[in-house]
């Protein structure tokens, strides 16, 4: 059941690449982004469905023969036109901005958009419809507690999470004894010249914060330039082999470096049994891809009848079985085990292997330690960058 992460985490690491798209925005006004339940029942106000939608998501997101969206349209009669259309968050976003901005479609009434610079943009210009609370029941009922209310998008005014990912710590047994707990070991001398970073400034600076105690979404500039001096002299002191994008996987496969940072999807999808991951003591990052609805959608209601579909645990199970990363309907897991129980051969060991596992089904101690990204304005991408992308180009 497992499949390749790499197209899904390569693209999200690109996230960093937003900032440098970012200057090219408008700032929000005032109060935008913030919504009522005036603005809900006005977006939502004579508003039904028309029986079809138009879905623009991520490579590799959805099974190859559609199964989730076939059972969707048997159930509703709402008919899906699904395309894998977002490759990069900032491309994306270059690509939507100007007709959202015009108040036009964008050809899709449901998109898929990771929590970072662009998704805030959509949600501080407008660009995205309100939901209404009282058509999302399923989520209501079904979602995990750590997916709801996002800091990125208090009480899910805009947005519902697809799926997740955490990033931690990779490391290859063969090569390290010690048990790794701790982002203090990716700056322990003793491993000098054998451990990955990451060459994403979020990713980077996020885990220089949590090494202090400080959590990136509360962070100031103060506590990025504390960051940025232990990051530089974990660089300066030789301990970092590399900054890497994506190619960190085969590095600590290979025994290149013994520990790295780490997307749980990708340490998911490796068959090496040496190599395990982690949830660092001092916490990790944890993102979400989010389903949301243009504004200017034509078929919103078809649009949030499917978002809601998903929250029903047996309906998210299978695409669950298929993505491998974090779902956020827990009540999947004993669905899967259910699954496990009447399988047989690989498919057995695969499925029961993914209900028990960590990186799919974290424990609410791990995600307990998990943070987001800062939330940032245009004016602090600005000193963020400055601070934080010099590390890993070596200046």
């Amino acid at each position: 059941m497992a499949r390749s992460t790499v197209s899904r985490r390569r693209a999200v690491q690109l996230l960093g690449a937003g900032f440098a798209l970012a200057a090219c925005g408008v700032e929000g006004r005032g109060a935008k982004g913030q919504v009522s339940q005036s603005d809900v029942q006005e977006y939502w106000s004579g508003r039904a469905r028309t029986g079809k939608l138009s879905w623009a998501n991520w490579p590799g997101y959805m099974q190859d023969d559609h199964e989730t969206i076939k059972a969707f349209e048997k159930a509703t009669g709402i008919k899906v036109t699904y395309k894998e259309v977002i490759q990069e968050t900032g491309p994306w976003f270059g690509k939507i901005q100007a007709p959202l901005a015009a108040g036009q479609s964008i050809g899709f009434d449901l998109m898929v958009m990771t929590n970072g610079i662009q998704l805030e943009k959509c949600r501080q210009l407008g660009y995205l419809a309100p939901l209404d609370p009282s058509r999302l029941g399923n989520f209501a009922a079904n979602a995990g507690p750590g997916f709801k209310n996002p800091s990125y998008d208090p009480g899910n005014a805009f947005t519902v999470p697809y799926q997740s990912g955490i990033t931690g710590i990779a490391y290859n047994t063969k090569y390290i004894k010690d048990e790794i707990t701790s982002i203090a070991q990716l700056f322990d001398a003793r491993y000098k010249g054998r451990v990955g970073m990451m060459g994403d400034s979020q990713e980077l600076g996020s885990f220089g914060m949590l090494l202090l105690g400080v959590d990136p979404e509360k962070s100031t500039l103060a506590d990025w330039e504390r960051a940025a001096a232990k990051l530089r002299e974990q660089r300066d002191r030789g301990i970092v082999r590399k900054y890497y994008r994506q190619d960190y996987v085969d590095a600590v496969s290979k025994g290149d470096v013994w520990l790295s940072m780490a997307w749980s999807g990708d340490v998911y999808s490796l068959t090496s049994p040496d190599v395990r991951f982690v949830v660092p003591e001092e916490g990790g990052t944890l993102w979400t891809d989010n389903m949301c609805i243009p504004k200017t959608a034509e078929n919103p209601v078809d649009a949030l009848t499917l978002m809601d579909w998903l929250y029903v645990p047996a309906n998210n199970a299978p695409l669950t079985e298929f993505v491998n990363y974090i779902t956020p309907v827990p009540a999947t897991k004993q669905i899967i085990a259910a699954d496990a129980a009447k399988a047989t051969g690989d498919d057995r060991k695969d499925l029961t292997r993914l209900s028990t596992s960590p990186l799919v089904f974290p424990s609410e101690t791990d995600l307990a330690r998990l943070r987001r990204y800062r939330r940032l304005t245009q004016a602090e991408e600005t000193q963020y960058q400055k601070v934080f992308e010099p590390i890993a180009k070596g200046s």
